[in-house]
C-alpha cells in the first residue's frame, strides 16, 4: 500500500490568520484627492544656480585643454598654495 501527500496536504494553517491581518493593516480608502504643495525655497534649489553654470564651463574649458596638450601648469602658484595650505593656517 502506498501513501501519497503524506503530511501537509497543502493546508496552511496559519494562512487565514496572515490573511485577516493584512486585511486588518491596509489603510481605508480616502474619498477625494491628494495634494502636493512644494515651497519657494524647494523651488530654487530646483534650478540650476549660475554657480553651477560657471563651474561647468570652467571644467569644460579645461577639459578641452587638457585633451588638446595646451594645459599649463604654473609651478609657482601650486607652491605658493601648498605653502598657504600647510603654514599659514
Amino acid at each position: 500500500m502506498r501513501i501519497h501527500n503524506f503530511g501537509s496536504m497543502g493546508v496552511n494553517p496559519y494562512r487565514r490568520q496572515f490573511d485577516q491581518e493584512m486585511q486588518a493593516k491596509k489603510p481605508a480608502v480616502k474619498q477625494g484627492q491628494d495634494k502636493v504643495e512644494i515651497s519657494a525655497t524647494a523651488k530654487e534649489l530646483q534650478q540650476i544656480s549660475q554657480w553651477t553654470v560657471e563651474h561647468q564651463e570652467k571644467v569644460r574649458k579645461l577639459k578641452e585643454q587638457v585633451q588638446n596638450g595646451t594645459y599649463q601648469i604654473d609651478p609657482a602658484a601650486i607652491a605658493k598654495s601648498i605653502y598657504k595650505f600647510y603654514f599659514e593656517n
